[in-house]
């Protein structure tokens, strides 16, 4: 699903991962009844062995998925097949993960330049006088 590709730092292994199948919501016809082909994927932030910068930011994101206590939950059903919603469901972990890795670079405040302050109210000026010669009798 998601083209992101992990360092093997943050790559979540199977035994952090935990998967339960569970029945698929709307429509499907007699299969959905009994055909357990959704998957519930829970993956514990705090046992992860993952480098404590990136714990802490999923922890920060506020995401919906990210229960209170650091768990993340993803529910996939979007496929017929087990396999393939379990497959779908840690592409959206990894992608998580990828987004809380990504650090964002850090603003530096910058000052106008005495250039664009001057182009700047040389326009407004040109732009004043515009407005003027629109009124009556003009600028005198």
């Amino acid at each position: 699903m998601s083209d992101s590709t992990l360092p093997p730092a943050l790559e979540p292994r199977d035994d952090e991962l935990e998967f339960s199948a569970i029945r698929a919501q709307g429509a499907g016809g007699q299969n959905v009844n009994k055909v357990s082909n959704a998957v519930h994927l829970r993956f514990d932030i705090g046992a992860s062995r993952l480098p404590e910068a990136v714990k802490a930011r999923l922890l920060a994101m506020g995401d919906q998925r990210i229960s209170a206590d650091g768990v993340v939950v993803i529910k996939a059903q979007a496929h017929r097949s087990l396999p393939m919603n379990r497959a779908e469901a840690v592409d959206r972990l990894r992608a998580l993960i990828a987004e809380a890795a990504h650090v964002p670079k850090a603003r530096r405040a910058t000052r106008p330049t005495r250039g664009s302050q001057r182009r700047r109210v040389e326009g407004k000026l040109q732009r004043g006088q515009v407005k003027a010669l629109r009124g009556k009798g003009g600028m005198e």
